[in-house]
């Protein structure tokens, strides 16, 4: 199957949430495809991490509904805005978490094999914390958090992506070289990107497509292709 002729791993039909009384956004319609990275942008409390949260299966929508086609062991890759990493644990193991999808309870006991250590040191030095692997969680800034979550999701090598803001900490040259991970993620091996961002520049530079919620209307939402790029 070509890139012109790709079926979605991920799509909205009438997607809509209510919380506290109003509407958050309605008649949502939209697909995620391979190779994509589609950038979800709008001002703050206006919704966007409910809806990777209705994506993610984490918080169920009001109306509507999200139809997956990919399969449940492949799973979903993602980053939330809180990170979710065990301070208690080395930023090593955190990342490691990322495959335990691929393992039962028991084989966990027995630890991860030394490929997947392998693998998740190197995935750590693509994002430039590798000299952290052994340190606490706790002990590591913001910014070195997201990107241990960032390596999490990656080392699990899912079927998609959902992103929550993940470089919002991280200065410009670190948060290029994350999202251009994800961009290859998506180009390369057909695992699609969905990330709110905030910055206009990266979504010009990474996204295929931007979906952009509005403050104003729950239904005032759009969805456009970004012109620099064409999957």
């Amino acid at each position: 199957m070509t890139r012109d002729n790709v079926l979605p791993l991920l799509t909205a039909r009438g997607l809509g949430l209510r919380l506290d009384g109003r509407w958050l956004f309605r008649n949502l319609d939209f697909s995620l495809l391979p190779y994509e990275f589609l950038a979800l942008t709008g001002p703050s409390g206006v919704g966007k991490s409910s809806l990777l949260s209705c994506l993610a299966g984490t918080k169920e929508p009001t109306e509507g509904e999200v139809v997956r086609n990919f399969p449940k062991d492949k799973g979903i890759g993602i980053v939330f805005q809180d990170l979710l990493l065990t301070d208690g644990a080395s930023v090593l193991t955190n990342t490691l978490c990322g495959r335990l999808n691929r393992y039962g309870f028991a084989r966990t006991l027995w630890g991860f094999s030394e490929q997947d250590r392998a693998d998740a040191f190197n995935t750590l030095q693509e994002l430039g914390i590798a000299n952290l692997a052994h340190k606490w969680s706790a002990e590591t800034s913001r910014g070195e958090q997201q990107r241990v979550a960032i390596a999490r999701a990656l080392l699990q090598e899912p079927a998609l992506f959902l992103a929550d803001e993940p470089v919002a900490s991280l200065d410009c040259p670190r948060a290029d070289a994350a999202l251009n991970i994800f961009q290859r993620e998506a180009r390369k091996h057909g695992r699609p990107v969905f990330a709110a961002l905030h910055d206009p520049r990266q979504v010009e530079q990474f996204a295929d497509r931007e979906l952009k919620l509005s403050a104003n209307c729950p239904e005032d939402w759009t969805l456009q292709s970004v012109s620099r790029h064409a999957i």
